[in-house]
């Protein structure tokens, strides 16, 4: 499965990223307290994954999904995420429908559109 702990970590780019977003600009972290909040992120998303495995496979479910996520972090006590999470849930879910409608409405124009073209070359192609 994982061969050595670190790999479960979290990529030093976001991490960094997170720190700076959470921090004022003339905040420094060490390169330690970088690697220990990697870490701690880490073990969080085990441990929240974990414990929404248990849940699901509790209600028969085979696919963790953010309803046992959400589920999971009020029953560990982290309910104050919940609000915040809920709405960055709805967000991005309108964002992947919004894309879905986009990439199926340029699909069907540019259907539409060979259909013109095909049209136009037949008719064109048509003796006199």
């Amino acid at each position: 499965m994982v061969e050595r702990i670190e790999d479960l970590n979290l990529p030093n780019a976001v991490i960094g990223r997170l720190i700076k977003e959470a921090l004022p600009e003339s905040a420094s972290v060490s390169k330690e307290a970088r690697a220990a909040i990697a870490r701690a992120a880490s073990v969080f998303a085990i441990f929240v994954t974990s414990s929404s495995t248990a849940l699901a496979h509790k209600q028969n479910h085979k696919t963790i999904t953010a309803k046992d996520i959400l589920q999971t972090l009020t029953e560990l006590d982290f309910e104050s995420f919940v609000p915040s999470l809920t709405q960055d849930l709805e967000v991005y879910r309108k964002v992947v429908k919004e894309k879905k409608e986009s990439k199926a409405s340029k699909k069907d124009s540019n259907t539409a559109e060979n259909a013109n073209a095909s049209a136009t070359a037949t008719a064109e192609e048509a003796p006199e």
